[in-house]
């Protein structure tokens, strides 16, 4: 008999077919993802689970669960799963790192160009049919080539960012835990104090992942920190930033604009930064390229392929 997983949202045909290859799989067939109640009922019985990154699977569904062997996150971060008591149950928990780099990187290069020179507002402003005549004073924005930018977490996203900047002739400043040499000799990266990056840079992105270290790493007291020129840009998850000083440092003036893919309580975005025109929002969508989400869903087929097997995966985080 072949070992039930469930899908709970859709993911690609080619990662999908592979799982139905060797497994009895049932998917989530509906467009919304599956409230608290329902992912407990539906993943009852099953011995392996793809779930998406806002599936919260916490200790007592985990126990509800029980006798599951695999549970295989679709994203890279893994928050939204207590891992550490699926451990102790003998359940493996995995990831899907490296596939999404360059797509989250290039989402962040993107946001940073858009909340720059201004592309959402002016967008706005063209469709509304209020583009009469060229003027010089029309949306004018910031220039990014040959400025400083500052990337806070200097790993693979952080990298790839650099990479990108580096063809924009910018001066690279980086702040980690760890200093990155490969970063600096590749990019000709400057390592620096969360304090001189946050002063010095004209751009600033944020590339580090959720823990209680970084709860709200960036709040009111960073932004008055930074040029009032300049941009700020988040991809890496909502809760590093302190949503509602974001909006207060745009409405006030301590920072130029912002581009925000990432919030505190997704789906829900903070009210006052539905309301200001200087920022870009997008719906968490850094990894959203057709290439990357086929390479994330062959990534959590193999993990639970793996796991069912009897074998650690290879993007296990709560087994070596």
């Amino acid at each position: 008999m072949k070992p039930k997983v469930y899908v709970t949202y859709k993911i690609p045909d080619k990662p999908l077919e592979l799982l139905k290859e060797r497994c009895d799989v049932t998917v989530n067939e509906m467009d919304r993802l599956l409230t608290y109640e329902e992912l407990r009922e539906n993943l009852k019985g099953m011995d392996g689970a793809i779930c998406m990154y806002s599936d919260r699977i916490d200790k007592d569904l985990i126990d509800y669960i029980e006798g599951i062997k695999v549970i295989a996150n679709y994203a890279v971060g893994f928050n939204n799963v207590d891992f550490e008591y699926a451990a102790s149950k003998g359940i493996k928990v995995t990831n899907t790192p490296g596939v999404l780099t360059d797509a989250t990187a290039e989402h962040a290069f993107g946001l940073m160009l858009a909340a720059a020179r201004r592309i959402a507002e002016s967008d706005r402003y063209t469709r509304a049919g209020k583009f009469k005549n060229w003027t010089t004073s029309l949306y004018v924005g910031q220039e990014v080539t040959g400025k400083t930018v500052g990337i806070i977490g200097g790993g693979k996203i952080g990298a790839s960012f650099a990479k990108k900047a580096k063809g924009f002739d910018m001066k690279i400043l980086y702040t980690d835990m760890i200093q990155n040499k490969a970063l600096e000799e590749e990019f000709g990266a400057v390592f620096t104090d969360m304090d001189t990056l946050l002063k010095e840079s004209d751009f600033i992105t944020v590339h580090v992942p959720l823990t209680e270290s970084t709860r709200h790493l960036i709040g009111i007291e960073q932004f008055k920190k930074m040029k009032k020129t300049a941009v700020f840009v988040n991809t890496s998850r909502g809760p590093v930033v302190d949503e509602k000083a974001l909006a207060q440092a745009l409405r006030e003036g301590y920072i130029w604009s912002a581009g925000i893919d990432v919030y505190e309580n997704e789906p829900q975005v903070e009210p006052d930064l539905l309301k200001l025109e200087n920022v870009v929002l997008t719906p968490h969508i850094g990894s959203a390229t057709v290439d990357t989400r086929e390479r994330m869903g062959m990534v959590a087929v193999k993990n639970v392929l793996a796991a069912l097997n009897g074998e650690i995966p290879p993007n296990c985080i709560n087994f070596k």
